[in-house]
């Protein structure tokens, strides 16, 4: 007896297979334990899903430039602040309790040269869906990201006496847990990426401290450093680096530069105009020059998207206005008048 297959019977049969799935889900049977595991089809499926989709919007959805080798220190700081625990380090095993998660978090150092720098930066800015791997929490800072992609790039091979020169605390210091990016001397361990703290405004770091814990300022790794500090060590690390030696209010060098005069035709104001005594922007004379220039260069954001899209605070609109040919030249002509400390030293 031959059944005859028509249209309505197909849709007959899929409406009762959509019935039945939907009750199996409403009666509770499909098991959701992270003790239960994956089918190992089921964890290829999902891996093999996951490697293709990175592949695919990492080809249209990262900026140009995806990796900074600059920056180790930060994002090695962060890495053992934030991702350690599930992922492990060179040297230091994962915990456990993570590892019990479904699927648990690959060994990097293992897993690093499956995916190319672009889908690197990819999956650490968005994150994987299902599984414990969150987005990005600092938004429009992809200069945080490309220095974890390089510092994720050096897994495969670092030892762990490198991760520990990178990551340890140093615990001789009055404030081990920002000593060991910021220095003991408060000048951020001759690394371009960090800023000169030493002189600078001890309310503008308290009122920092407090923006980046609960979220308003962003950056994933500042969040993370702030999101275990009370007001009191909060208080303490800002009085403490504002009495070192270091930044301090001065004039720029070159009194017709932009620093000084700012640019009327570009509605574009003086630096000295809201960073000087008495105004609650921070001390930016003596700051390093490069990393004023980079903070500049994120502020303006990224070349393909317009401005109506851009964020609209004051200090992303007037990074806007400086000409891109003179931005390097205003972060020199700030840096210059204490630039002796903006060297720093390299801290063990």
């Amino acid at each position: 007896m031959m059944v005859r297959i028509t249209i309505g019977r197909i849709v007959l049969v899929l409406c009762a297979l959509v019935t039945l799935v939907l009750g199996v889900a409403a009666a509770g049977l499909v098991p959701i334990a992270a003790s239960s595991g994956h089918w190992k089809i089921t964890d290829w499926f999902l891996h093999w899903t996951m490697q293709n989709s990175a592949r695919t919007y990492s080809a249209v959805q990262t900026p140009k430039q995806v990796r900074d080798d600059n920056g180790l220190i930060s994002a090695a700081g962060h890495f053992r602040q934030a991702c350690q625990s599930c992922h492990g380090a060179p040297g230091e095993a994962p915990s456990p309790v993570m590892q019990a998660a479904t699927p648990p978090a690959p060994d990097l150092a293992k897993t690093a040269g499956h995916y190319t720098d672009r889908e690197l930066f990819w999956i650490i800015r968005h994150g994987v869906k299902f599984t414990g791997m969150p987005a990005w929490a600092g938004t429009n800072r992809n200069d945080e990201i490309r220095r974890m992609v390089a510092f994720v790039r050096r897994l495969p091979t670092m030892t762990p006496q490198q991760y520990r020169a990178l990551t340890q605390p140093i615990t001789s210091a009055p404030l081990p847990q920002c000593a060991g990016c910021h220095g003991v001397d408060g000048k951020g361990r001759a690394q371009p990426d960090i800023p000169i703290l030493a002189g600078q405004d001890a309310a503008y770091m308290l009122r920092a401290l407090k923006a980046y814990k609960s979220g308003k300022r962003a950056s994933a790794v500042m969040q993370t450093a702030a999101a275990s500090l009370d007001e009191a060590q909060m208080n303490a690390a800002a009085n403490y680096y504002a009495r070192l030696p270091g930044l301090s209010h001065g004039p720029a060098t070159d009194l017709r530069a932009i620093a000084a005069k700012g640019l009327p035709e570009a509605q574009l104001p003086a630096c000295a105009q809201c960073h000087a005594p008495g105004k609650t922007a921070p001390v930016i004379t003596g700051q390093r020059a490069i990393y004023l220039a980079e903070r500049l260069r994120q502020w303006r954001g990224e070349d393909t998207v317009i401005d109506a899209h851009k964020p609209q605070d004051p200090m992303a609109v007037i990074a806007r206005r400086i000409p891109e040919e003179a931005l390097d030249d205003l972060a020199e002509n700030l840096a210059t008048p204490t630039s002796q400390t903006a060297t720093g030293t390299t801290m063990p």
